[in-house]
């Protein structure tokens, strides 16, 4: 292990296919028939890097789950909407994310801090 120590942090970039899609928190966005079977892999190993996380007591972690459809050329708006462990839709029941808002949430997260061994997500709004 590379991280050692109270004062370590860590910022980590998630996936989407982890989010869950019930209250219950029994099914993820990657069990869906939807799911492109290629994708399944990764985002398998993004939940066991993100259960790992929750044991560690050494570590200020945050991960940070982008919204299903996550666009490298999407449109900067500057603003989006902060979720939790479910797959988050915005007023118009999109669950879309710029590259460069998702930028500004990740900075927003780094410079405030508020979400220690938590994972959040975001959405545009």
């Amino acid at each position: 292990d590379c991280l050692c120590g109270s004062d370590a942090s860590l910022l980590v970039v998630g996936g989407a296919g982890s989010l869950y899609v019930n209250p219950e928190h029994t099914a993820c966005v990657s069990d869906g028939p939807d799911f492109p079977d290629i994708f399944k892999p990764l985002a398998g190993a993004m939940a066991k890097a993100l259960g790992e996380l929750r044991e560690r007591e050494d570590v200020r972690w945050t991960y940070i789950s982008p919204a299903g459809d996550f666009q490298a050329d999407g449109e900067r708006t500057g603003s989006y909407i902060l979720g939790g462990e479910e797959l988050t839709l915005n007023e118009r029941g999109e669950s879309i994310i710029s590259y460069a808002d998702y930028a500004i949430a990740m900075m927003d997260e780094i410079e405030n801090g508020s979400h220690i061994r938590k994972r959040i997500s975001v959405v545009r709004k």
